[in-house]
C-alpha cells in the first residue's frame, strides 16, 4: 500500500488529528542516507511527524524541523510541504545500539536528551514563524508533543513510529497528531488519553496492516471520527543539477577559477538525498563564459 495522510476532526469538532502511514516515505530515506537500525527510527519518526505538520500548511508553504541534542546521532533535519512531499537527513548515519530496558531501539541515546527541537514555518511572509523549545526525552514524539503544547499553546498527542527488519529495510512505519481544539470538555480529553495509554505501539498497527483511518479509530473510536480528506506522502528531495550550477556560478569567476586550478573540477552532494553532482573543468569553464554575460 502505497504511503498516505488522513486529516480528520473528532467529538463534533473538539478535536483536529491526522494519521500517516509513512513505511515507504522512511525506506526511502533510509536507502538514500544508509542509516542504521536506530538511526533509522530516528529520521523515520521525525519524517512521519514532519509529513503531518506539512498537511498542516496551505499553498506553497514549507515547514523544517530540526532536532539538536547531545547524542552521537547528531543533528536531524526534516522539511515537508503542504503536498504530502518531504525529505529529511541525519548528521551521523552509522549509529546503533542495543535495544533499550523496554526492548525497542534506543532513539534517546542516539539522540541525546539535552538540547533543543526547532520548528521553522515559511508561509510566504517577509518574516519566517520559528518556535523553539528544549528536548525533554530525545525520543522524538515526546518531544513534538511538548513544542505544540509549548511553542504553540494547543494541547496535542504526538505519536511516531518505526519497525526496523533484521535486514535494516524498514517493515513498518506511522505516526498520528491528536489536537485538542479550544473548548474541548474534560469528558473528550480524558476519554482520549485512556485510549492513548490502552493502545499498541503505533508501528505495531501498521505492521499488521491498519490504515491511518482505522489507526484514528483506534486513538478516538470509528464513532467519533469524521474523515476530511486523504493525502499521498512521499520522500521528495527538490535539489537538481540546474539547482547546483546556479550556486555554483554565483560563487563568482574568481572562485570557479579556483576550483578549475587546485580541483580540476566540483563536487557537490545533496544532504537530503545524497545524489552526487559532478562538474569536470570544461563544464565550470562554460558556467564561468555564462557568469560572464
Amino acid at each position: 500500500m502505497a504511503d498516505y495522510l488522513v486529516r480528520a476532526m473528532a467529538f463534533d469538532g473538539q478535536v483536529r488529528a491526522y494519521a500517516v502511514q509513512s513505511t515507504e516515505t522512511v525506506e526511502e530515506a533510509r536507502r538514500r542516507q544508509d542509516t542504521w537500525a536506530t538511526t533509522s527510527a530516528a529520521l523515520g519518526r521525525t519524517l512521519t511527524i514532519s509529513s503531518m505538520m506539512g498537511a498542516m500548511l496551505k499553498g506553497e508553504d514549507k515547514i523544517t524541523l530540526k532536532v539538536e541534542g547531545d547524542g552521537p546521532a547528531g543533528a536531524i533535519v526534516a522539511d515537508a510541504n503542504s503536498k504530502g512531499e518531504v525529505r529529511g537527513y541525519i548528521k551521523n548515519p552509522h549509529v546503533d545500539f542495543d535495544l533499550n530496558d523496554q526492548g525497542k531501539l534506543d532513539v534517546a541515546r542516539a539522540v541525546g536528551t539535552s538540547g533543543t527541537l526547532s520548528v521553522v514555518k515559511d508561509l510566504g511572509m517577509r518574516d519566517h514563524f520559528t518556535g523553539q523549545v528544549p528536548l525533554i526525552s530525545g525520543e522524538i514524539s515526546e518531544d513534538f508533543t511538548y513544542y505544540f503544547a509549548n511553542s504553540e499553546q494547543v494541547p496535542s498527542a504526538v505519536g511516531a513510529g518505526v519497525l526496523v527488519d533484521t535486514d535494516y529495510s524498514i517493515l513498518a512505519s506511522g505516526g498520528f497528531i491528536i489536537q485538542m481544539m479550544p473548548g474541548a470538555d474534560e469528558e473528550t480529553t480524558s476519554q482520549i488519553e485512556k485510549r492513548l495509554t490502552e493502545m499498541p505501539a503505533i508501528s505495531s498497527l501498521v505492521r499488521d496492516g491498519k490504515t491511518p483511518e482505522e489507526i484514528l479509530h483506534t486513538v478516538l473510536g470509528e464513532e467519533n471520527v469524521q474523515v476530511l480528506d486523504t493525502m499521498p506522502v512521499q520522500f521528495k528531495c527538490h535539489c537538481s543539477r540546474e539547482r547546483v550550477e546556479m550556486a555554483i556560478s554565483s560563487l563568482g569567476d574568481e572562485e570557479i577559477q579556483r576550483m578549475i586550478d587546485e580541483d580540476q573540477g566540483a563536487e557537490a552532494k545533496c544532504h537530503f538525498c545524497n545524489e552526487d553532482y559532478q562538474f569536470d573543468v570544461k563544464e565550470l569553464q562554460e558556467l564561468q563564459s555564462n557568469t560572464a554575460e
